[in-house]
């Protein structure tokens, strides 16, 4: 295991890596998914935080559409704050497309509960940005650059792109925790090939934690079936915004029914 510090807030994983922020009662992962990745965790984690697990002030780790909810959820805005937002078409590579909207949510704002994984184009390998030391709207402007879809993002003289290039969640870099909920978009049979392939890596990733961490609990929520015809099997769909407002309710209450599961395993 190796990090290597490439300035200040950012962390260069090698591919098997473990940010270790000190002991946690629980962190947080949200990964991609397009506009549809944004609803679907921001749903869950809503839910799971009207059930009464403290998400808010967990740490946690966003990656593309996971990291403006992780921004979301810790300056304490709601899926309601994104309705008014104008939702990019696709494909639109016009520098500062995201930021804009990014900065019209977050101002300014930094958190040092929030990293989010980004993928660096010069170097080709994934960083972990802090929020403690970035302002959040480059954090998600950069995690969120789809290459050939959406435009990438410099912070600190380097241009980063979607850190789901390299991951879908990054669960390997979530903070140290005894308990790691993982909200994965678009993993699972249900979502069609797409899903299929995000789901398989998902699972090696966290076979590979459990492996580091068999003390440790860790659970994942991804889309059921109801949910999965909404994202459609075209990727394209993901970035459908009039689509996605659906997501959210059924998210919601799949969250509340997660946090259920959640109490009876810790009675357990």
């Amino acid at each position: 295991m190796a990090h290597e510090h490439s300035g200040p807030g950012t962390v260069d994983v090698d591919g098997s890596p473990e940010v270790v922020t000190g002991q946690h009662p629980l962190a947080m992962v949200y990964g991609g998914g397009g506009v549809f990745g944004i609803a679907y965790t921001a749903g869950i984690a809503a839910g799971l935080a009207a059930a009464g697990v403290p998400v808010e002030s967990a740490p946690v780790l966003g990656t593309s559409a996971g990291a403006w909810t992780a921004s979301a959820m810790a300056l304490g805005l709601s899926y309601e704050d994104f309705l008014d937002v104008r939702t990019p078409s696709v494909p639109n590579l016009r520098p500062g497309v995201l930021v804009e909207i990014a900065r019209g949510l977050f101002g300014e704002a930094t958190h040092p509960l929030v990293a989010v994984s980004a993928v660096c184009v010069r170097t080709r390998r994934r960083h972990i940005l802090d929020g403690g030391v970035y302002p959040l709207a480059d954090l998600v402007a950069a995690s969120s650059a789809v290459p050939g879809l959406l435009p990438p993002h410099r912070i600190d003289g380097r241009l980063y792109v979607d850190g789901g290039m390299w991951s879908a969640t990054s669960v390997d870099a979530s903070a140290d925790a005894d308990q790691v909920i993982v909200v994965a978009p678009i993993a699972g049979a249900v979502l069609g090939p797409m899903g299929r392939t995000a789901g398989y890596l998902l699972e090696r990733e966290l076979g590979h934690w459990r492996l580091r961490h068999p003390d440790r609990q860790v659970t994942m929520i991804r889309p059921n079936r109801e949910i999965a015809r909404l994202a459609g099997h075209n990727p394209l769909g993901l970035f459908d915004g009039a689509r996605a407002r659906g997501v959210y309710p059924l998210a919601f209450e799949q969250g509340l029914r997660w946090a259920e599961r959640l109490d009876d395993r810790s009675a357990a």
